[in-house]
């Protein structure tokens, strides 16, 4: 059963469209009735959506008129386009708008939406879809106050949500939207390794999904430091501080901000 009355709109539902719309059904927060979506290939849109069952339509005119929260989740340069024919509908005090869309923030969109829009921008991850994503949102946004608790209500069962100023949109949306991609590949170097030393390939590949998730959830339950974390588990003359000095003299860390500074232009 679904535990919040509300219908969710989506303006393009490509993969993270898609992924937050499977999180919120995964996770009880809608049905797939609640959902809607629309792009312009209507009959690959159909197929996705039947899924979870969703409701496939083919206008934003559609979604603008029946959906409370419109999630505008096009590629950035279908911005304009799309939303060009439905901004009086898009300004309803009935409904408010969720941008995902990459780079674009609350001050872009003054341009594009009438004045009296309700409007919050925000960077989802893929994790979104199994309930453990993050939602990097803009502190500023024209939510009313209960808007906003319906945002959390619905978008917080499936993701931390972290608010940043419109300065560090950027480099939060690199850290939790760039940053599973460089994890996926930790954990394939990781299971390689097991692989290496006789683990079999799935059980590898476990080991090190749990280990990651587990790491994590740690870290969100106690806030312990992630240095003394790692010092949990290096016991003087152990194996693990071994490891950890391989790492060292390869520039673990090093290469890890190196793979930031290169997203970031620096």
């Amino acid at each position: 059963m679904a535990s919040t009355d509300v219908t969710i709109g989506f303006i393009g539902y490509g993969n993270m469209g898609q992924a937050i719309a499977e999180g919120l059904v995964r996770a009880g927060v809608v049905t797939g009735q609640q959902i809607m979506a629309t792009t312009p290939h209507f009959d690959t849109l159909k197929t996705k959506t039947d899924r979870i069952g969703a409701r496939a339509v083919r206008t934003a005119a559609e979604i603008a008129q029946a959906a409370d929260i419109v999630v505008v989740a096009v590629k950035p340069y279908q911005v304009e386009e799309a939303l060009e024919p439905i901004v009086e509908d898009l300004a309803q005090d009935n409904r408010f708008v969720l941008s995902i869309v990459g780079g674009y923030t609350h001050s872009w969109y003054e341009d594009v939406l009438k004045a009296n829009t309700h409007l919050i921008c925000a960077v989802p991850n893929t994790p979104i879809a199994v309930g453990k994503g993050i939602l990097v949102t803009e502190t500023t946004h024209s939510l009313t106050s209960d808007q906003y608790r319906q945002f959390t209500d619905v978008f917080g069962p499936i993701a931390l949500i972290e608010e940043v100023s419109t300065a560090q949109l950027g480099i939060a949306t690199t850290v939790a939207g760039c940053a599973p991609a460089f994890t996926a590949m930790y954990m394939e170097a990781l299971a390689d390794a097991g692989v290496k030393y006789g683990l079999a390939r799935g059980s590898a590949y476990r080991l090190a999904a749990q280990m990651v998730e587990g790491t994590g959830a740690l870290y969100l339950a106690t806030g312990m430091n992630p240095g003394a974390m790692k010092d949990q588990v290096t016991s003087p003359g152990g194996t693990t501080i071994k490891g950890v000095s391989a790492l060292e003299k390869a520039g673990f860390r090093g290469a890890v901000i190196d793979a930031v500074d290169a997203i970031e232009g620096n």
